[in-house]
């Protein structure tokens, strides 16, 4: 099956090996828009500890399971929306 991508992001390997091992979240995640999947992909790529990475890895699977369509409490992808730019430090 396809893996559909984001908007300013590309799908890193670690979310490919997560969507492709679980059918129900491939499709639910196709079904996502492009910028909602690219918000998916920042929130879980902007981290700076691989412990961290690994968390938001593991509930964008669950959150997506149980129909969330974007992260919560995350002001937006910073490389996009200059609006959410303040929140970050660096970017």
């Amino acid at each position: 099956m396809n893996i559909e991508g984001g908007v300013v992001h590309e799908l890193p390997d670690d979310i490919k090996q997560v969507l492709t091992s679980d059918e129900e979240l491939l499709s639910k995640w196709n079904k996502l828009t492009p910028l909602a999947r690219n918000e998916w992909i920042c929130w879980t790529t902007i981290v700076k500890k691989a412990e961290t990475r690994e968390n938001h890895v593991q509930r964008l699977k669950s959150e997506i399971l149980e129909g969330k369509k974007r992260p919560c409490c995350w002001p937006g992808c910073p490389h996009r929306n200059t609006k959410a730019k303040k929140y970050f430090k660096s970017n």
